[in-house]
């Protein structure tokens, strides 16, 4: 394997230093970089011109240009990357660090969210193969992936944020409004749910009726201006949720697994009294360390307690706690929200990552934060998950049509253990290559999104760079995305030995 990883490194050097090389050369012969100063009257013309000619090296040959790149490149394996200067003579190392940060938090969570919801999506459908869920289901992934970028993002811009923004000065859900929700949620969730034509008339009739009494409870509540949740509906959640994942990973019966589970349901919410003070007004470290607890102190419940299932123990256990975390955090964030809005009065934003000179707490600018990801995360997220859960489904299919799912059922194993146990892990195999690329073309393809969204990321620095014929920020937006290409192609080969020890190089 470390003789493949070398060998993969080696052509994977090759392919860059190439790809670079034609890139720079496309990018100095696309326009003249001192075209808006020989068009200029200013008396210092001169001047400006010479001292962008001292930037860029413009006196020096195309290939010397390339070599400086190339030798300022190089030392960045020994941590003092020299990228050169852009037009305006500032260091691009300094322009790339904050583009980079501002795309790859935008690339990272759309990443995360488009996997998690794909994956489970393509799964759900391949169970359910031809029905009314898998048909609706390959309509709209058909259709998100057909989605222009810059069009999703036009509309997003209108309806959920202006839009959204307007209905939140006075929110209001009227009658038959709340009726028709209520109806396409019994819909689309008898769909989920399946069963015999009872069950699903039942789950239809309670969703259209439910749906709707809480829309307009919600509307009396003043709830969109004056979120609330508390340690009631925590706790309800926790346990719902310490439930449904071990009937779902090993069955009820189990209770080596379902005891810890629900003991990490009650730690939830002594914690969520334990920390309310500190949570008022916490820091990064202080959410970090929370979040490291919410998996270690579940994972040794779930290892001292779940004896031979000591793995499905804690993979339950961890998951409740890690939820019943998000959730008390949630509900810091709704208590935060009345004072948010008082700062900043329509929260969507549709232009920037961030709102300049915003005052308020941390809560504040996470929220402040939060809103500017909202609509770009959407937008990105959207187009993946379509790809995500049409491989899914295409690799379960495949799957679930071997010799070894036909021998687990005819053991007798559930058909859940088949699934998850057997079939799920034999599927992820071709997803990670999906995940790999997927990421890497996220960061390339947010050129567009962020140019929509006024985000100051990678985007923004290839487009400046590239309309002023500047091949240093055009570059270092390779030297990125290209390197993030050839890593994340490296990972999948890995994670390939990984998941199915059989594969050899």
């Amino acid at each position: 394997m470390l003789k493949f990883i070398l060998k993969r490194l080696g052509s994977a050097a090759g392919v860059l230093l190439a790809a670079s090389l034609l890139l720079y050369i496309l990018v100095i012969n696309s326009g003249d970089p001192l075209g808006d100063l020989r068009e200029s009257n200013a008396e210092n013309r001169e001047y400006l011109m010479q001292q962008r000619t001292e930037y860029m090296n413009l006196e020096q040959p195309w290939y010397l240009r390339y070599l400086t790149w190339l030798t300022g490149v190089s030392k960045c394996f020994v941590g003092a990357c020299d990228l050169g200067r852009n037009i305006n003579g500032i260091e691009v190392t300094d322009l790339l660090a904050n583009a980079a940060s501002s795309t790859l938090r935008l690339v990272l969570l759309a990443t995360v969210i488009a996997a998690i919801l794909g994956i489970a999506i393509g799964v759900l459908t391949a169970v359910r193969q031809y029905s009314g869920l898998d048909y609706l289901v390959t309509f709209l992934t058909f259709l998100f992936f057909s989605l222009p970028v810059f069009w999703a993002a036009v509309l997003l811009k209108e309806y959920m944020a202006i839009g959204y923004n307007n209905w939140l000065e006075n929110p209001q859900i009227s009658l038959g409004t709340s009726i028709l929700i209520g109806v396409v949620a019994g819909l689309v969730l008898q769909m989920l749910l399946a069963g015999s034509l009872k069950r699903r008339g039942i789950t239809f009739l309670a969703t259209a009726i439910f749906v709707p009494l809480l829309l307009q409870y919600s509307v009396w509540l003043n709830f969109y201006r004056f979120p609330q949740m508390g340690p009631a509906v925590i706790i309800v959640l926790t346990v719902l949720l310490a439930l449904s994942a071990t009937a779902m990973s090993v069955g009820l019966k189990e209770k080596r697994v379902l005891y810890p589970a629900l003991i990490t349901a009650v730690l939830v919410l002594g914690m969520y009294y334990a920390t309310f003070w500190l949570l008022a007004e916490p820091n990064g470290w202080l959410l970090l360390g929370g979040a490291i607890l919410a998996v270690v102190i579940p994972g040794l419940i779930g290892k001292l307690m779940g004896g031979r299932l000591s793995k499905a123990a804690m993979g339950v256990s961890v998951t409740v706690g890690l939820v019943g975390a998000g959730l008390t955090v949630l509900d810091h964030i709704f208590r935060a929200w009345p004072g948010f809005l008082d700062l900043k009065g329509r929260p969507i934003a549709t232009i920037g990552s961030s709102t300049a000179n915003l005052e308020g707490g941390f809560w504040d600018h996470f929220l402040d934060n939060a809103t500017q990801l909202l609509l770009p995360t959407i937008v990105l997220a959207i187009i993946s998950l379509a790809s995500y859960s049409r491989y899914t489904r295409s690799s379960m299919l495949e799957v679930q049509q071997q010799d070894y799912i036909r021998t687990a059922r005819s053991k007798g194993l559930s058909e859940r253990t088949v699934i998850f146990r057997h079939a799920f892990r034999n599927a992820l195999i071709p997803i990670a290559t999906i995940a790999a690329f997927d990421f890497a073309g996220l960061i390339g393809g947010a050129v567009v999104t962020e140019t929509v969204f006024g985000w100051k990321g990678m985007g923004d620095l290839f487009n400046t760079g590239l309309h002023a014929v500047d091949p240093a920020p055009v570059m270092a937006f390779f030297l990125v995305t290209g390197t993030a290409a050839v890593l994340f192609n490296l990972l999948a080969d890995i994670v390939y030995a990984i998941l199915d020890p059989r594969i050899r190089v």
